[in-house]
């Protein structure tokens, strides 16, 4: 029986007759990220929304074990209800005034937000907004989060900080986690794997699997490679040296650990 906690096998889909993904396979560890790197239009979000359960797929399966969140590009945070009420929304099929309560002030102090628990969402910084977004999405029995294009819309430092806070919250709160993501900086430093989309109809062209630890630092000659070889699957121009892509979805190699600004 096979254990991981999302597995798509050979998924197929269609909009109005137009193939969009293409005989798709992939398995997702819990405590494993997956970035998913493409080009746009390819199905990358239309893949989410399969993973989530919105879509039904063409052909073959989806399969996930325990409760799936989803986190956009925009925080999706209700403007008229405190940080503790829209966390609080996540927890609403647990059984218990008492265990709602308990895993509320959990989630704040994973989140590092204590002292913000009766602020609403136009007090808090665009980075804050995001951390309570995380926290509802973590909230309850969530084992799958799906995370499109989470930072998007924050400034380089800002973004840069969530990545640092989001692998420190993922090590205490483990899921298995699929990242759409255009940033390739950011699939290096944060993903286990990651999976190169072709144009549409969208097949996987290459994995690339990341062993290095965390805290990542992009300037490391393994990370750059890997954003190398990511570049020349797409086509894209890349104004940086790095060594020889490694072969066909080989393990790209270990590297000590290296401050990154958070």
């Amino acid at each position: 029986m096979n254990t991981n906690t999302l597995v798509v096998s050979d998924v197929s889909h269609s909009f109005g007759g137009a193939l969009v993904l293409d005989r798709l396979t992939l398995e997702v560890a819990r405590g494993e990220v997956v970035a998913l790197i493409g080009p746009s239009g390819c199905g990358k979000t239309t893949l989410l929304r399969l993973l989530s359960g919105f879509y039904e797929p063409g052909s073959g399966s989806v399969e996930r074990r325990g409760g799936t969140r989803m986190i956009y590009q925009q925080d999706g945070l209700l403007p008229w209800l405190t940080v503790t009420e829209n966390i609080s929304l996540g927890l609403r099929h647990v059984a218990g005034a008492a265990e709602r309560a308990e895993q509320l002030a959990r989630l704040l102090k994973l989140i590092r937000l204590q002292g913000f628990a009766r602020h609403y969402p136009h007090q808090l910084s665009g980075g804050m907004r995001q951390r309570v977004e995380l926290a509802r999405a973590l909230a309850g029995d969530t084992n799958v989060l799906l995370m499109d294009e989470p930072f998007s819309s924050l400034d380089y430092q800002t973004r840069a900080r969530m990545r640092t806070e989001l692998t420190r919250v993922l090590t205490l709160r483990p899921v298995a986690v699929v990242l759409v993501t255009h940033d390739i900086e950011e699939a290096v430093l944060l993903a286990d794997r990651i999976v190169v989309l072709s144009e549409r109809p969208a097949r996987i062209l290459r994995e690339l699997r990341l062993d290095a630890e965390r805290p990542r630092d992009v300037t490391d000659p393994t990370l750059r490679a890997a954003m190398k070889t990511i570049h020349e699957h797409l086509a894209l121009p890349h104004d940086f040296d790095g060594d020889a892509p490694a072969d066909e979805d080989e393990t790209i190699g270990t590297t000590e650990a290296s401050a990154w600004p958070g």
